[in-house]
């Protein structure tokens, strides 16, 4: 039967290679189920109000709903989950705008008190950007739209956000601090237990990810997590006049982390933020910048993991890619849904390159990976454990940062005008700590240079019309307050 629905013998392929396959990207990418409700629930300092195992919950889910479709309807060997990327940008830059909106319309009497969130918004404008790529995707509309920002463009976007990934990583582990004088500075106390703990599970990824192994990324994050339970609980017995110092006394380790009391326990629940999401506050003008924002970033992210995928497993005939409409889907249905659940915008993993690296050629490598998602459910205590200490996951944001830094190479730096906006992009979006500013410098920037340059007829109408949206959205919304 499996071998009928999914063409295997076609595909020159195995039931057990696809479940090795399976088994493989989903080792890759499991990080997300520790990251993404660390970011979307935000650190104790600075919250956003979203719970912790209820954003898990929904994490898995959405990954798993989105991986069936694709595994079933596309047919191809392609994970899906919430994407690294848009989930910053999620809490980073909407939720502050979200917040700043709402204010506006408790002072003018638009709305009362307490009757939403920045979240419930932000998990709104989700929603419609997945709802709005569905239609696209129906209508076919999607080819234009990824017709309208040069390729350039779209590369300079993947390094830009790269760089405010692993800058953000760095952060969280501690590496780098605040200072006034000059912005930030490195953290030099290198044997505090927080750093110790970064850097030895960034050095297990480094190592395991240049020496190729499966699952470099979450190997790091269960060293580090051994490495914390040792600095925690093994330490004090070894040396207690060393456990007592002031650094160690100090650090997160001491507050936040705690062991997990049992490994499996029943699925989180996801009342918290099951149906929270506020459509009609995404609806408001602020906020419409931003589903137009979501929709370019789910569109790239997709159609830049399938091509890649694709041609590294021979999917690719005739310059086209087979049934690409039906595997687009799977991503608009994961977003939509996963808002309604409670978490950010589900993409297509480039991380399924593993899988297909493995020997996956089928819709049962997606399948089996659904499966793991479903199973990771029932290990919330340790999800917990991991997500709530930083420096345990933080050398994950930094290791898939530097992994989106390959994309510089594809950029058109022969042509300036095409380049240059790619830049401003790139230097913009960890200089202004956001993502939607450094990618307004480049969209605003773009088409003047082009036309200026005698170019002008390279740009479709497309980016004109972005240009100004975003122009406008300076000058009418943010221009006022400062």
């Amino acid at each position: 039967m499996l071998d009928r629905l999914f063409r295997l013998r076609e595909n020159g392929t195995t039931v057990r290679t696809e479940l090795l396959a399976g088994a493989t990207t989903f080792l890759t990418m499991a990080y997300i189920i520790f990251v993404q409700p660390a970011v979307l629930s935000g650190t104790k300092e600075n919250p956003t109000g979203m719970d912790f195992y209820a954003v898990m919950t929904a994490t898995c889910l959405s990954a798993a709903l989105a991986t069936i479709i694709m595994g079933l309807y596309a047919r191809y060997p392609i994970a899906q989950a919430p994407g690294m990327g848009e989930n910053f940008f999620f809490v980073v830059t909407l939720l502050p705008a979200a917040g700043k909106m709402i204010a506006d319309q408790v002072a003018s009497g638009a709305i009362a008190p307490q009757s939403t969130t920045p979240w419930q918004v932000g998990l709104g404008v989700i929603f419609l950007s997945g709802v709005l790529f569905l239609l696209l995707s129906l209508l076919g509309v999607r080819e234009k739209l990824m017709e309208a920002i040069s390729p350039s463009m779209r590369n300079g976007i993947a390094v830009g956000i790269g760089l405010f990934i692993a800058f953000i990583g760095l952060q969280d582990a501690g590496l780098i601090l605040p200072n006034p004088k000059i912005c930030v500075s490195l953290n030099t106390q290198f044997t505090s237990p927080d750093l110790l703990v970064f850097f030895c599970g960034l050095l297990v990824m480094a190592i395991l990810m240049a020496r190729r192994v499966r699952g470099a990324i979450l190997w790091g994050i269960i060293a580090g997590g051994l490495f914390a339970v040792f600095l925690k609980y093994g330490l004090p017995y070894l040396s207690e006049s060393v456990y007592q110092s002031e650094v160690i006394q100090q650090s997160k380790l001491v507050k936040d982390f705690e062991l997990a009391e049992q490994i499996v326990s029943r699925p989180p629940s996801m009342a918290p933020t099951f149906f929270k999401m506020d459509i009609v506050g995404a609806l408001s003008w602020p906020m419409i910048p931003f589903i137009l924002i979501f929709l370019f970033m789910v569109l790239f992210d997709t159609l830049g993991t399938l091509i890649g995928v694709a041609e590294r497993a021979g999917f690719i005939k005739d310059n086209k890619l087979p049934r690409a409409h039906r595997a687009l889907m799977s991503d608009a249905v994961g977003t939509a849904a996963g808002a309604a659940m409670g978490t950010s915008t589900v993409v297509s993993f480039i991380e399924s390159a593993a899988g297909v690296e493995q020997g996956g050629r089928t819709g049962l490598t997606a399948l089996t990976v659904a499966a793991l998602f479903l199973l990771a459910l029932f290990f919330s205590p340790v999800v917990a454990m991991v997500g709530k200490y930083p420096p345990i996951y933080a050398p994950a944001l930094v290791v898939v940062g530097s992994m989106m830094l390959a994309n510089v190479t594809k950029i058109d730096w022969d042509n300036f005008a095409e380049s240059f906006p790619g830049f401003l992009i790139i230097i913009g979006i960890p200089l202004t700590y956001s993502i939607a500013d450094g990618l307004a410098l480049g969209f605003i920037a773009y088409p003047i240079v082009k036309l200026l340059a005698g170019q002008g007829r390279e740009v479709k109408w497309l980016m004109y019309v972005m240009a100004l949206v975003l122009v406008a959205y300076f000058v009418l919304v943010l221009m006022p307050t400062q």
